[in-house]
């Protein structure tokens, strides 16, 4: 397999839907005229994530994945794998979901599974992590907070992922917050997830998030892109970007487990509970 060029983007999504479709059509156009085949947009890049996480806001509009608004993301999309959240509708409730498109349709979905403070007051929670077939390899899914819980990662991993995109609408600390977001604890625990869960599990991992100011909350940007070694091939920083790298994924995966393969390796009798035991 020769070189995959791919991205992830920090940038700022709101309300203003056409907006967003108007900003992810730049993205996206920026993207293919740097040869960019995977591109990973962040959690709400339909519609913006939450005002506040103290379980007051109003989310943001739901539409159905087999609804128009995704139609629209796909045929944007073209030639090109793109990611993208937004807010689903399904059967009355709605979930903070994760779609996976091309010119052809949708390829994979993901709706979050875990939810930090008081996001469930908004969204139902998602029930499992699975992985689907792309035509740049096979693909994860997972959204913010899924991140902090390692089981997560390695159920797509196993499930033959090798390539995972988190999209996150990751802010900076809610309380005692630094003026500077680059020395945000926050900020180093988004970083600090995003190399770990590539390195145990030896995989491709791009990370993508919300940037600037929305509500309540601000946004820790650092999109990147991180190799099965856990090193930042690219990253935008604390600011609106977009974090390009080109890996060769079967080598990079193939070089990384050669010697210490941690799927390969892994002990699962020894781990006492059952549900570790069966991950």
């Amino acid at each position: 397999m020769t070189g995959l060029r791919m991205a992830a983007v920090a940038a700022n999504f709101d309300r203003d839907l056409e907006a967003d479709f108007q900003r992810v059509g730049r993205l996206i156009s920026e993207a293919r005229a740097a040869g960019v085949r995977l591109l990973a947009l962040p959690e709400g890049a339909l519609g913006g994530y939450l005002l506040s996480l103290d379980g007051t806001a109003e989310p943001p509009p739901a539409f159905e994945v087999q609804g128009p608004e995704i139609a629209r993301l796909a045929a944007l999309a073209g030639d090109m794998v793109v990611t993208a959240g937004y807010a689903e509708a399904d059967g009355g409730l709605i979930y903070n979901s994760a779609v996976c498109v091309t010119g052809d349709g949708v390829l994979g979905h993901h709706r979050k599974v875990h939810q930090p403070l008081q996001e469930d007051a908004h969204y139902a929670a998602g029930d499992r992590f699975e992985a689907f077939d792309t035509p740049v390899g096979r693909l994860g899914l997972m959204i913010c907070y899924d991140k902090a819980f390692p089981e997560a990662a390695r159920a797509l991993a196993m499930d033959g992922a090798q390539i995972i995109a988190c999209l996150s609408a990751w802010p900076g600390a809610r309380t005692n917050p630094d003026p500077d977001l680059t020395k945000d604890r926050w900020k180093r625990r988004f970083d600090l997830f995003d190399r770990a869960r590539a390195l145990e599990n030896q995989v491709v991992w791009l990370s993508s998030n919300q940037s600037g100011m929305f509500g309540s909350l601000r946004f820790v940007a650092s999109a990147k892109i991180v190799d099965p070694g856990g090193e930042i091939l690219a990253d935008t920083g604390v600011t609106e970007g977009m974090a390009i790298a080109e890996v060769d994924v079967e080598e990079a995966l193939e070089l990384a487990r050669r010697s210490m393969g941690h799927l390969r390796d892994r002990r699962p009798e020894t781990y006492g509970a059952p549900e570790l035991a069966r991950a």
